[in-house]
């Protein structure tokens, strides 16, 4: 009799624990919060045009390859600026990237956003310093894991630049891929959080560099805080140096508001501006998003509608810049288009002072010296404003080319006068057929929907006979 109370006694603690257990998962799926918002958003069941954007990538990389690239190798430009452009960086989606102090909620914004939360892919998150890689989410076929040294090796990706921050850094990339709509649209990548008290060295391969690399290629850029980490410190100090001039592109993040009471909230919210600042000079103040990107619910007894339409307002701005991804891949191309065109006046303007300054009995090496240290003195950056359409704030710093001709020797170079040929054409005329011609039509008709075709044209353009309006008469 009593074995029998016992075991009765012993089923019915079992029974409770189920039920207990069961309604633990119950609350914890009803804990979760409704993420259909993301998909209406971001319009992910809407049909991408995903042929007619492949054809205006075609042509955007024709008219680079044909146009940019030729005096891009000519004079070396990319031993100026260290940006040499691939085949798979104008073909890439669009990079939203996450900077902020440590464990401010970085890896959790994309687990929401992507609805990973509890997947064998979930990125790793916790109350202690968690990241400690550049993470890379991308679109596949199948959820896998790809190495660093992998992406790097891949020249179809836009990644293989980052190996020459060498083998310690490769083994600290990760990249995630799997079948995702929003993946199909867009890369996220995930970075280490920001922790002051740690010494750049101690990384073991240059961290400044490479986010600089990321924050280069960056659509969007998210710096995330939460109420707790709102110091500045020398580290976070830096990473705002570094997104000088990328102002458009950074939007503010405060998470984890749910946290706070209203009041706190609005002092922390003066408190965050107080801090950033001396370190953002601009007249009009980035766009701070106040809101908690988890997949959890709001706290109780919180502004819940308001972090409601904040996270809508992030949302769009994503979705804008998904939109409009041809349209800035024409204006970065463009842009990179312009400098090269710069880059290329310069040196020829630099080549042709040498050989005017040099007679029969003078040393080369301190002719030319002369010319680098003072080319004021020789009207070398006065001369490309006076002959060309160029402004004075697109030009480069003039230290930069005493480096650069250190290690390229001037004789190494022709003039522009003698970079023509008959079937060829000139370098300086097909680069500003281009930027004057060729990107603004391939843009007009992606903004009037028009399918941009390819043409069967050269360089030269139909059967024109080339000219060089740069020669001297």
């Amino acid at each position: 009799m009593k074995g029998t109370v016992v075991i009765s006694c012993l089923l019915s603690l079992l029974l409770l624990q189920a039920t207990a257990e069961e309604e633990k998962v119950e609350d914890f799926i009803s804990a979760l919060r409704d993420r259909s918002h993301i998909d209406e958003t971001l319009r992910l069941a809407t049909e991408d045009k995903s042929g007619d954007y492949a054809v205006a990538i075609e042509k955007l990389r024709k008219i680079y390859h044909s146009s940019i690239k030729p005096m891009e190798q000519a004079y070396k430009y990319n031993e100026l600026r260290q940006h040499e452009i691939s085949d798979g960086e104008i073909t890439s989606k669009p990079m939203v990237l996450f900077l902020g102090p440590w464990s401010v909620g970085k890896s959790s914004m994309i687990n929401y956003l992507l609805g990973m939360q509890d997947s064998p892919y979930q990125l790793y998150t916790g109350a202690e310093p968690t990241t400690s890689e550049f993470t890379v989410i991308t679109h596949g076929e199948k959820i896998r894991s790809v190495e660093g040294i992998v992406m790097a090796a891949d020249s179809s990706r836009s990644f293989s630049p980052l190996e020459k921050f060498g083998q310690n850094f490769l083994e600290k990339l990760v990249g995630i891929e799997m079948p995702h709509k929003m993946l199909e649209r867009v890369t996220f990548v995930d970075t280490p959080g920001i922790i002051e008290n740690r010494k750049q060295q101690e990384r073991g391969y240059p961290f400044n560099d490479v986010c600089q690399w990321f924050i280069d290629r960056a659509d969007l850029i998210f710096v995330v805080f939460d109420p707790t980490k709102l110091d500045v410190g020398l580290e976070l100090e830096m990473l705002f140096r570094q997104l000088k001039g990328r102002e458009s592109q950074i939007r503010i993040i405060l998470n984890k508001a749910d946290n706070l009471a209203t009041q706190d909230l609005m002092r922390v919210y003066g408190a965050l501006f107080w801090s950033l600042a001396p370190l953002i000079n601009v007249t009009e103040p980035p766009r701070v998003y106040v809101s908690s990107f988890w997949p959890y619910d709001y706290a109780p007894d919180t502004s819940r509608d308001l972090f409601k339409r904040e996270e809508i307002s992030l949302l769009e701005d994503l979705n804008q810049v998904i939109e409009n991804r041809m349209e800035n891949k024409v204006a970065f191309i463009r842009q990179h288009g312009i400098r090269v065109r710069i880059h290329g006046l310069l040196v020829d303007r630099y080549v042709q002072t040498f050989k005017e300054k040099m007679s029969y009995f003078s040393d080369p090496e301190l002719v030319f010296k002369e010319i680098v240290d003072d080319p004021d003195k020789f009207y070398i950056f006065k001369s490309i404003l006076a002959k060309t359409n160029i402004s004075k704030f697109d030009l480069p710093n003039r230290d930069a080319y005493r480096d650069f001709f250190g290690v390229n020797p001037v004789t190494n170079f022709k003039p522009l006068t003698a970079q023509c040929s008959y079937m060829g054409g000139c370098l300086l005329d097909k680069i500003e057929k281009a930027i004057t011609n060729e990107l603004p039509a391939l843009l007009s008709s992606i903004n009037s929907g028009k399918q941009p075709g390819l043409t069967s044209c050269e360089a030269t353009g139909c059967g024109e006979k080339p000219t060089n309006r740069y020669r001297k008469n």
